[in-house]
């Protein structure tokens, strides 16, 4: 989890395998608001965590799925 946007686009083009990123991108960067955010995207999308790009927003949660080799 991360809210560095040059870390996130780093990981995310390089193409790399990882573990999973959530890339917080919020217009209120409160701890608090962090936190809630970060148990909306634990608690709703648990299982599309691990090895996606997922970036976070008040607005939304998108998942960019980790391609499979062919």
């Amino acid at each position: 989890m991360t809210n560095d946007k040059d870390f996130g686009e780093l990981v995310f083009r390089s193409g790399r395998t990882h573990a999973g990123v959530v890339l917080f991108r919020l217009q209120d960067e409160s701890q608090d608001n962090r936190v809630r955010m970060a148990q909306i995207v634990a608690g709703e999308y648990p299982e599309r965590l691990p090895g996606n790009f997922v970036v976070v927003t008040e607005k939304g949660i998108r998942v960019r799925t980790r391609l499979k080799p062919s």
